[in-house]
Formats: C-alpha cells, structure tokens, sequence
C-alpha cells in the first residue's frame, strides 16, 4: 500500500500538467513499515530522456544519489517514483516495467489527457530478482 497526503498528489498531477505533452518524472521519499509506504516528500526531476520525452522518462543517476543521500540524511528513504503518461492511460507499459530497477518500490503513474491530470494510479515493483520482476496493482491511500 501507497500512502500519500493530498498536498503530494497535487503536486504530482501538476508537475505532469506543467511538463505536458512530455512525460513527467520524480522519486517519492518516504518511509516504510509492514509493506505500507508512506510519501514524506516528492523531489521533482527533469526527464533526462532526450530521444523519446513524450512516452519515455529517465531519472539522471546523480540525481537518485542526491536524493538518497538527502533523505538518509532526515531518516528517510527512495520508497518509489512518480511519472506522467501524456494522452494514455495510467497503467504501465513494457517500456516501464523494463526500466524499472527498485524492486519493493512503488510506481505512481498519472494520466494527463490533453494537458490536464486524470487517473493516478500506484503499482509495486514484486519480484526478487531482475528476471522474475513485475508490476502488481497497489492500492493508493490519499489522506
């Protein structure tokens, strides 16, 4: 389970609405206990991937390591990322199941049709091992 407060939602959806037709992206802080994530911070980052913006998002490595060093720093952790589909759906595609590395982490994917939030949904990243990794529906707590 995802939790998030309705303040970390709207900056989610809005940072989509902002980067429209172009995907969005971000990394979630948080913490976590007994499989229940909980969304402290959302770092907004530039999609760094210049070939294919509009369906396709890339988080620099400098950027992960910054993020995670800062949140060590105040006791939290990288729990998930966040990333927009301009004009599809919120459900995950191939392409993002096969750039997604951080098993036990959540995906939150919002839809952004014609340059305006609809659906978010979260996804957990189940698996052990690269090669046996999927994506499970997560149920989205915003409170």
């Amino acid at each position: 389970m995802l939790r998030l407060s309705n303040k970390h939602l709207a900056e989610i959806r809005r940072h989509g609405e902002e980067t429209y037709p172009q995907e969005c992206c971000g990394i979630l802080l948080g913490t976590c206990a007994a499989e229940v994530r909980s969304v402290k911070e959302t770092v907004r980052c530039a999609n760094a991937d210049t070939e294919f913006p509009h369906n396709r998002y890339h988080i620099e490595p400098r950027d992960l390591v910054r993020s995670q060093r800062d949140a060590r720093e105040r006791g939290l952790e990288i729990i998930g990322f966040y990333h927009s589909h301009p004009d599809h759906p919120a459900q995950w595609s191939p392409a993002d199941l096969e750039e997604a590395h951080w098993i036990g982490c959540s995906y939150v994917i919002t839809s952004v049709n014609k340059g305006k939030a609809a659906d978010t949904n979260s996804f957990v990243l189940a698996g052990t091992i690269e090669e046996d990794k999927a994506f499970a529906q997560e149920e989205l707590v915003v409170a």
